[in-house]
């Protein structure tokens, strides 16, 4: 690829990334690993090489219990306090915007290296709202995206709302006039937008958005069918006098969410554990949270319940596998389970599909169209809440993971 630098379209998800690029043949997806087109927003700090790996190789490297520091589901943390904390990684005090701004400077030299082509521009997807109850963590979490970008190498950064950016590659080369509401559902948010197509252009109408997503919907789960396992619920004796009390919630709310397991592991809290362990009336819950925190398998449980989520939806139950925690332990995850830990959520995501609705002065019989995209947009809890709302729509599930990238490199084009 050559001639005019061309626009490099990114869509950094909280759960994966993606990248690519208009060329005159079309829309050209970045195999940002050997056949992939997509990627995990993972990273680990190998302490042994001292480098930092992104993707596949960062998971595989947690998996194989290398010496270092996993994460996660680095973009909940941008505009929340814990993005401009320094903390120790190798042998630098970074922010999280640095990390983040390192994971997509390696993006910019991979897609360099496969296109043969420098990239200084970029067009990034954001959510249409990063945090839904906060105007001033909603905008501090897009500087903190700029800036990280600026510390990736680009020299410039605009970004497009993501529901948008799948609109465009909804409606891409269609004549036909129709009314699309796009519902993009991915690992921290869930957004939407309703547009028009006429003539094979797209007019974006209204868009809305929530801080709602699959990482939200793990969280849900693992409180519910894994912590408890381990303790959470669970009740421990009083040091002094009689009695006992619930173990604090707090711990177990942090090993079930993505963005903060990298944080929990420490020697004062391993050391509150086991003293949980020594008063507790089932002594083994705790033994086994302190084998997580001791051996560092945080992540491990959170990857069991995510496939056990995938599978519950897919059958009439999933099982969450907690063998690296101790042999034989599972829980079972009910189709009808996890229908029902989900169903307030579904219908909150139901309810701003409502707003934006409300906001194009749009009736749901003025609906064509419902395209879902994003990963979370699979569960069948969402697509009956939403269903439900457009009995007269075609309903249809199309590039779930890379509808939004799709769409970014035809905007930049």
């Amino acid at each position: 690829m050559s001639g005019q630098e061309r626009i490099l379209g990114i869509d950094f998800g909280t759960s994966n990334t993606a990248a690519a690029v208009l060329t005159p043949d079309g829309v050209h997806r970045i195999a940002l690993e050997p056949g992939e087109e997509t990627l995990p927003t993972a990273v680990f700090f190998d302490f042994d090489a001292q480098d930092m790996l992104i993707g596949r190789a960062a998971a595989q490297a947690m998996i194989e219990g290398r010496d270092g520091r996993f994460m996660r589901a680095l973009k909940s943390i941008l505009g929340t306090t814990l993005a401009r904390e320094k903390r120790q990684f190798l042998n630098e005090r970074l922010t999280l915007i640095e990390v983040i701004g390192r994971f997509l400077r390696d993006i910019r030299l991979r897609a360099e290296a496969e296109t043969g082509q420098r990239f200084t521009r970029a067009l990034s997807g954001r959510p249409v709202r990063f945090h839904s109850a906060s105007e001033t963590r909603n905008a501090q979490a897009l500087e903190d995206l700029r800036a990280a970008y600026a510390l990736a190498g680009f020299e410039a950064v605009e970004f497009l709302p993501e529901p948008e950016a799948a609109a465009f590659a909804a409606s891409h080369g269609e004549q036909d006039k129709e009314r699309l509401l796009i519902v993009d559902i991915g690992g921290g948010t869930s957004d939407f937008t309703v547009c028009e197509r006429a003539g094979g252009e797209t007019r974006i109408i209204a868009s809305a958005g929530i801080r709602l997503g699959g990482t939200d919907f793990d969280r849900m789960l693992s409180l519910a069918h894994a912590m408890p396992l381990f303790g959470h619920g669970a009740k421990i004796g009083n040091l002094l006098g009689e009695g006992s009390h619930t173990a604090p919630r707090a711990l177990f709310h942090d090993l079930a969410s993505w963005e903060k397991i990298a944080f929990v592991y420490g020697r004062a809290t391993l050391e509150e554990v086991r003293r949980w362990e020594r008063l507790a009336e089932d002594p083994v819950l705790f033994e086994r949270l302190g084998h997580i925190l001791e051996m560092h398998l945080g992540h491990d449980v959170a990857y069991a319940v995510e496939a056990g989520k995938i599978a519950a939806n897919r059958a009439s139950a999933g099982m969450i596998d907690l063998s690296v925690v101790e042999k034989g332990l599972r829980a079972e995850i009910a189709n009808h389970a996890l229908q029902a830990a989900l169903f307030e959520s579904a219908g909150e995501i139901a309810a701003c599909a409502g707003d934006v609705l409300s906001q194009a002065g749009c009736a749901p019989e003025a609906i064509d169209r419902v395209v879902f995209v994003g990963g979370s947009s699979l569960l069948g809890v969402v697509q009956a809440r939403i269903g439900a709302m457009f009995p007269a729509a075609r309903l249809e599930t199309s590039e779930v993971f890379t509808a939004v990238v799709d769409g970014l490199a035809l905007a930049a084009g």
